[in-house]
């Protein structure tokens, strides 16, 4: 999710995507692979772990398992979020003014338990993440999947969708092993959202062609992989076993420097200034593409205060966006908008919208309301880049009192409150968004009768001019066009959306100096498979 601090670049995955493309294919064995893997890397994180079914999980700690467990038919290497490169497909075309888009797989694939790879497959956990109606069903809406043969998949889409190469790279589209699946209640038939039984069964075995096994799973504690010794593509795993545990910032402070091939994930670059003199530790400084926000409900029927645009307003104006960004640390910036600055289609700074008290006031002047009381909820028990959502809390409650809106802290532990953001039941939440791939559609999530857009209680409708935007937006193929389209979403939504975006924190990410491989990437955190120790 993170890259080196750079200036803003925009990302060009689509500006070929409406005429045939060719990507070379990789070789199939990596050169490597001769050496066995050895010894046990350990990781920590901060969960927000659910499940290990790649096709439902949509959280950060469980896109960097899906990673190893399952491959793409694309992938992203190294730190590049521009070009998705080969995976399971050898090549892709697109074409029908990229509606629709032709994958070729490679021939050699085999899961884990030696079963060779098939289209049917693709086919089975693309229609499986679409019918189960999850969180991560959103990435395949209105794209249906079919066989043009036992190597070949057909993806069509009901409008262009030049961002679907990038798309099918993201860590919740991973494909299993379908016969597997199935023989253990698992389906991709309408209806799987009510009739599929195979999550226990992916929680305690995966059923992938990646480069890592699932030993255990546990959702608060720790997560265990090892080798898969089938393996047969070019990210062969260095280690024999992987270890990630769930630890907060202070504990993996500790344990990164009294350790060996131990990474930690969770640290603010304040946190980290102890570490960069520390001669057996390796430091990366990083600017992050994650966007703090806050939202108001606009939904009356959670709450009659929130749903108040001129409410809304008092909020947009009154929170002191300076401080927040100061107290989130070194490295960390304004966000402007909902999409990052690294990626096409952000706002300039300029362009963010600034504290004013005196308009805030007259906003809540305006409103009708005497003294508003509301609830703000967060996670109190998970850290992002180091920060706690309950430190952040406080500063939005001070900064709103101040002009006599009366903040109740909600904080509750993430499997709590995750289900009642989602659920679209807080008044106020605090949450962060990371990228599900780094492409400016994946922040069209955030308009009317979308999927953060409802959780906000914007229903459908609710801005129908906006609304007309985000589909033209999303289905432009012209890379300038579309990121001055997306700027156009962002200054509207900042004008008189429910969401008030904070900031992009910095991180770090610590490693044992003996670890090779450790590089940092916007759409999966951190490839475990290519990690190794010298």
């Amino acid at each position: 999710m993170l890259s080196r601090f750079t200036p803003r670049r925009a990302l060009l995955v689509a500006a070929a995507l409406v005429a045939a493309i060719a990507v070379a294919a990789a070789a199939a064995n990596s050169t490597s692979s001769e050496q066995a893997a050895t010894g046990t890397l350990v990781i920590d994180k901060s969960f927000d772990l659910k499940t290990a079914d790649p096709q439902r999980q949509f959280e950060v700690t469980g896109g960097i398992v899906a990673h190893v467990l399952y491959d793409t038919l694309l992938e992203f290497r190294g730190s590049d979020v521009t070009t998705p490169r080969p995976s399971l497909a050898t090549g892709y075309r697109a074409s029908n003014g990229a509606k629709t888009y032709t994958f070729t797989l490679r021939r050699n694939v085999r899961f884990s338990d030696g079963a060779p790879l098939r289209s049917s497959d693709v086919v089975f956990s693309f229609r499986r993440l679409i019918n189960l109606k999850g969180n991560p069903s959103f990435l395949l809406a209105g794209v249906t999947v079919s066989a043009g043969g036992p190597y070949t998949v057909i993806l069509r889409s009901r409008t262009p969708n030049p961002a679907l190469p990038a798309i099918v790279a993201n860590g919740s589209l991973g494909i299993v092993n379908s016969r597997l699946v199935r023989a253990n209640g698992g389906t991709d038939a309408v209806g799987a959202d009510k009739t599929d039984k195979a999550e226990s069964f992916l929680n305690r075995t995966s059923a992938g062609s990646g480069p890592y096994l699932l030993r255990s799973f546990n959702t608060t504690s720790r997560v265990e992989l090892t080798a898969n010794p089938r393996y047969t593509g070019r990210r062969k795993a260095k280690f024999a076993t992987v270890v990630i545990r769930n630890v907060l910032a202070p504990a993996q402070l500790l344990s990164v420097q009294r350790g060996t091939n131990e990474i930690s994930l969770d640290l603010s670059p304040d946190q980290a200034r102890p570490l960069f003199g520390n001669r057996n530790v390796n430091v990366q400084a990083i600017s992050g593409p994650n966007i703090w926000f806050l939202f108001a409900n606009s939904n009356s029927k959670i709450s009659s205060i929130t749903s108040n645009k001129r409410f809304q307003n008092a909020i947009r104006y009154q929170l002191d966006y300076a401080g927040l960004v100061r107290l989130a640390g070194r490295g960390s910036g304004r966000a402007a908008g909902v999409v990052p600055s690294q990626f096409l289609g952000a706002l300039a700074d300029a362009a963010a919208i600034k504290q004013n008290t005196t308009r805030a006031k007259a906003e809540l002047a305006a409103s009708g309301l005497t003294n508003p009381e509301i609830e703000l909820e967060f996670p109190s028990d998970f850290t992002s880049s180091g920060l706690s959502f309950g430190v952040i809390a406080q500063k939005i409650q001070a900064d709103l009192a101040k002009i006599g809106i009366k903040v109740n802290l909600a904080g509750k532990p993430i499997a709590t409150s995750l289900a009642n953001y989602r659920a679209g039941t807080e008044q106020l939440g605090l949450w962060l968004w990371g990228p599900d791939y780094p492409d400016p559609n994946d922040y069209l999530v955030f308009l009317p009768g979308q999927l953060v857009g409802l959780r906000a209680g914007w229903a459908a409708g609710s801005d129908r001019r906006l609304e007309a935007l985000g589909r033209r937006a999303g289905s432009t193929s012209n890379p300038r066009v579309r990121g001055q389209l997306f700027q156009q979403i962002q200054v509207q939504l900042n004008q008189r959306g429910p969401f008030f975006p904070l900031f992009q924190p910095g991180q770090v990410v610590a490693a044992s100096k003996n670890l090779t491989g450790v590089v940092y990437n916007a759409t999966f955190q951190i490839d475990l498979a290519t990690i190794g120790s010298r």
